[in-house]
């Protein structure tokens, strides 16, 4: 397959372009490289300016940078008299699945709106990451065989120049602007990772609770899921020792500037603090979390059901799971906001509560013994623990047995959920457990759209680097909503579909041969199908 091979003159700072094919040499028996100078790039716009030595009677092919026309419309410009390369081939499977994702999301007006001039790059961008979701700078090479034929404009130093156009003004448009596309009657699932970095020189990288137990500094990235969408809505980043219940007031506010009303959170129960409820009841905002155990009101509503929830009127069967339920009306502040707590007892995970409270608690005594207590530890240490310093062994640490039976017998295989949106303790249930959508997004960042360390050093570059990879997280999330609904999840990864689609190649002639698209498979006429997207042309 023929490419395009750029050379620099350091002397004057021009780059040349050049088509280089490999051929086998017959007689030395062995691989060849053959290049023939085409023209150099316009050192402001980057285009081709063709060599006058060429011949205007022949023609090569270059796709326009159009994205709703990149597969139908090229340009022509000459190429050398006796032309090294026959025909041309490009990927084009992987775009027409991406493409038609992009259209159904309407995410062209809103990228063409904030970025007019770099929309389609940072567009191809996002899509080799949901592609390959290798680092960006290899993201030329991936562009050199696959539609359109971008690889001039995406190589590394054209890359650096595109991100570093993406301010915070231009990103936050962006958000505002899909968020109002995409948010209506939703629930927003909110949860937080942490993104493990050997950069000094970040000012968000800190040492903190490394959620992927890692003993590195990290920067932690929050981000909004729609529930019943399954699409991402909002993300942010923020220094790697802030604890996640300290993040909630800062959303709310900014989903307040950014103009959203009554948005509905579900959150599981590390952003469980007074302070937050209030905040959110004061912004009118619907939630529903989880909350801890060892608050002091939730202990007292336990101690008042344990001995009765037992009964007949409190038993629920949800998907085979046998559930004994309570639910009471509980006035929040000083104002009374109608709240409600949702009581849930299951039998049959009091053993696994037992077990993982114990094993929390060999974690906390270490933490207490090494003198490397978590803040977020610190009730526990409170509730559990003694400690004593004596003049021969100095620091001690032991169990409060009294208070650690009293939780296992009455707390262990109890779940509390507190909303003011959801009265029914069933539907708040179905509804708080289905927002495991986010923990599948963070799994897409680290280990499908490489965010599983950060190799850049700033904070500004890390700042780029997070939209692109939240761009394509919209992307990858759109796809496997689709595969979900068409049942093609049970046969492909999104990946997996992806790389079933490359054999798919359209071939370009040089001379007067329209352009021919390779057969189509069985496999992929069934994922056309079943997507909903026509089959292409063979010219």
């Amino acid at each position: 397959m023929a490419t395009r091979v750029y050379h620099i003159n350091k002397r004057t700072g021009v780059t040349y372009v050049y088509e280089s094919v490999s051929y086998w040499d017959k007689e030395k028996k062995q691989p060849r490289n053959k290049q023939v100078c085409i023209g150099k790039l316009d050192p402001a716009t980057k285009e081709l300016i063709v060599s006058k030595r060429l011949t205007p009677g022949h023609a090569i092919k270059t796709t326009t940078l159009s994205s709703n026309e990149a597969l139908a419309h090229t340009k022509t410009i000459p190429v050398a008299l006796e032309p090294a390369v026959t025909a041309t081939t490009e990927i084009v499977g992987p775009l027409l699945v991406l493409e038609s994702i992009h259209t159904r999301l309407g995410l062209d007006d809103i990228l063409k709106t904030c970025f007019p001039k770099t929309h389609i790059l940072i567009k191809m961008m996002a899509y080799y990451l949901v592609c390959e979701g290798s680092p960006l700078s290899h993201c030329e090479s991936w562009c050199k065989s696959h539609a359109p034929a971008l690889a001039p404009k995406l190589n590394s130093q054209r890359i650096s120049e595109i991100l570093s156009t993406l301010n915070f003004d231009t990103k936050q448009t962006f958000c505002k602007q899909w968020i109002k596309k995409v948010l209506e009657t939703d629930y927003l699932c909110y949860d937080i990772t942490s993104i493990s970095s050997y950069s000094e020189s970040n000012e968000y990288i800190k040492y903190g609770y490394n959620r992927d137990k890692e003993q590195l500094p990290q920067l932690n990235l929050a981000i909004l899921f729609g529930q019943n969408n399954r699409l991402p809505v909002y993300y942010q980043r923020t220094p790697g020792n802030i604890t996640d219940v300290t993040t909630l007031p800062h959303l709310v506010k900014t989903f307040k500037a950014l103009g959203v009303l009554n948005p509905s959170y579900i959150m599981d129960k590390g952003f469980y603090s007074k302070k937050n409820i209030d905040a959110l009841l004061l912004a009118n905002h619907k939630f529903m979390v989880s909350v801890p155990l060892n608050n002091a009101w939730i202990k007292q509503a336990i101690d008042a059901v344990a001995s009765t929830i037992h009964s007949p009127e409190g038993y629920q069967k949800i998907d085979q799971e046998i559930l004994y339920v309570h639910t009471q009306l509980h006035p929040w502040g000083d104002k009374k906001k109608r709240c409600y707590l949702h009581l849930y007892y299951n039998a049959f995970a009091h053993a696994k509560a037992v077990d993982k409270f114990n094993a929390e608690l060999l974690l906390y005594k270490k933490e207490l013994e090494d003198n490397t207590p978590h803040t977020a530890h610190q009730k526990a240490y409170d509730d559990f623990f003694i400690i004593r310093t004596t003049p021969k062994r100095g620091r001690v640490v032991s169990y409060n047995n009294d208070s650690v039976r009293k939780h296992i017998k009455t707390y262990c295989g109890f779940q509390a959920i507190f909303c003011n949106n959801v009265k029914d303790p069933i539907e708040a249930l179905k509804i708080y457990r289905d927002k495991d959508v986010v923990e599948k997004s963070f799994d897409d960042l680290k280990n499908s759209l490489d965010m599983k360390r950060l190799r850049m050093h700033t904070s500004p570059t890390v700042d780029v680097k997070l939209f692109i990879q939240f761009l394509a997280l919209i992307y990858k999330s759109a796809l496997r909503k689709e595969m979900r609904t068409s049942k093609l999840i049970e046969t492909y990864t999104t990946r997996e579909l992806l790389k079933e689609m490359d054999t798919l190649t359209k071939i370009k002639y040089n001379k007067k041969h329209a352009p021919l698209l390779t057969e189509i498979t069985k496999n992929q006429k069934d994922i056309f199908k079943r997507l909903g997207i026509e089959e292409p042309n063979h010219t």
